[in-house]
């Protein structure tokens, strides 16, 4: 099965980024969907602690792009795509040079960016139920 869902709290959110990496570990490039305040930067930041990231990890609002390294010198690329205003600004940074690393990338508002998306990834919809609880929904695409 390539789909997963829940709702849960935000104390539960260790578990789920756990469940998601031992589920989609095949998948290198995750989407993420969300309004603002869904919790996208801060899912990211509980998948990076799983994979070993000692650094800070914040959004890359203004840089764009965020490199962290992880268990056995993994590279993690975090991108966060909200303040481009057109595709080529990606191209500018070498997204492609990026999605085909094969390294882990993390992308915050993808939508900001559709014709550049590789086709094998995942996408992962966070949606806010309350100041506490999310619903989350990923699949594979």
């Amino acid at each position: 099965m390539n789909d997963f869902e829940s709702t849960f709290t935000l104390f539960e959110l260790r578990n789920i980024a756990k469940s998601l990496l031992f589920k989609f570990s095949d998948c290198n490039i995750w989407l993420l969907h969300g309004q603002m305040g869904a919790g996208k930067t801060t899912f990211i930041k509980e998948v990076c602690l799983l994979l070993g990231v000692k650094d800070t990890v914040s959004s890359p609002t203004f840089s764009i792009v965020n490199e962290y390294v992880g268990i056995d010198n993994q590279t993690i690329y975090h991108f966060d795509f909200y303040r481009i205003k057109h595709e080529s600004e990606a191209l500018d940074i070498g997204v492609d040079e990026y999605f085909e690393s094969k390294s882990f990338c993390l992308v915050e508002w993808p939508s900001k960016i559709p014709s550049l998306l590789p086709k094998s990834v995942l996408n992962i919809t966070l949606e806010i139920i309350d100041n506490q609880t999310r619903f989350i929904h990923c699949k594979i695409r």
